[in-house]
């Protein structure tokens, strides 16, 4: 009889017993920043994000190291050309990128990865999504703050040569040139390597992998060229030489260098792409551009769902 009253009791409510809370919470009623600011702040997180701002102090430190790496042989430069009173700067400024190129694949391993490996490990990526950004701005915006900071990273140590060679009372019209050529370079490599880096980086949400994933990709493909091309001028077989430069990224930067900016090739013997190759050069170069930002549209077209 008691369990039959305490039901009867739990399935009549004696009323209504539902209840509205006020916690404090207030509708936004500000501007709506729309897409464009989600994709600049985006770019801009990012762009911190690569050197290490706005994070802790850990991962400061290989960035910033990196960073001192590249712009203290220019500075060493200048300090020789200004106290020796020198005409030209020991090094031009399209063959310094060359010379760094490992310091800037080191650094292309470690951003990438933080560019983007996290947000693919924790699956925050559909939350970009939900709204207002789209897929193709998150890539815009990762690709270009990447971008930007590889243009920081080699364009900075290039500045350095310009200012201390104006220093030094060097001719200004020929420095100036160089300085441009050195510039055009710059914009052409951070293109390249970033969207390399990202490919890369994207295919695993583990950070670890994609950082040796990127090292093998551009180091191991430099020193494969360098062989082989080394190879076939032992043997004598020159004309193919440009053609080989065509399968490592930092080849390919030098020979559209030595084929229209004026300078030196650093393939064995001198042997340098003539103006047609170095269009074909300058295409592949382009085409690989192109080819990571749709391979990126593609791979977040997937996680983003």
């Amino acid at each position: 009889m008691a369990v039959e009253q305490s039901k009867q009791a739990t399935a009549t409510p004696t009323g209504d017993q539902s209840r509205i809370h006020n916690i404090g919470y207030r509708a936004y009623d500000g501007p709506r920043l729309g897409r464009s600011y989600a994709t600049r702040s985006l770019y801009s997180q990012t762009l911190r994000g690569s050197y290490g701002l706005g994070r802790s102090v850990k991962s400061k430190v290989l960035p910033m190291l990196l960073f001192v790496v590249m712009c203290v042989p220019a500075a060493i430069m200048v300090a020789v050309a200004v106290f020796t009173k020198m005409h030209d700067l020991p090094v031009p400024y399209t063959r310094y990128l060359i010379m760094m190129q490992a310091v800037i694949s080191l650094y292309v391993a470690a951003q990438a990865p933080q560019a983007v490996s996290r947000d693919l490990r924790f699956k925050t990526v559909p939350l970009y999504f939900s709204r207002p950004i789209e897929i193709a701005d998150y890539v815009r915006a990762k690709y270009a703050a990447l971008a930007s900071a590889l243009f920081i990273l080699t364009g900075v140590p290039l500045l350095v040569l310009y200012v201390g060679a104006l220093l030094a009372k060097m001719d200004f019209a020929h420095q100036t040139k160089g300085f441009a050529e050195g510039l055009a370079s710059v914009a052409l490599l951070s293109l390249l390597f970033a969207g390399i880096g990202l490919v890369i980086a994207a295919v695993t949400p583990r950070r670890g992998f994609g950082i040796a994933a990127v090292i093998a990709v551009l180091t191991i493909s430099y020193g494969a060229v360098s062989t082989l091309q080394a190879i076939a001028h032992f043997h004598g077989n020159d004309g193919v030489i440009p053609w080989i430069g065509l399968f490592s990224p930092i080849t390919m930067i030098n020979g559209v260098q030595s084929a229209f900016l004026g300078a030196p090739s650093t393939y064995p013997g001198g042997v340098g792409p003539s103006h047609a190759q170095g269009a074909v050069f300058v295409l592949v170069i382009l085409g690989l551009i192109a080819a990571a930002y749709g391979l990126l549209i593609r791979r977040y077209k997937k996680v983003g769902l």
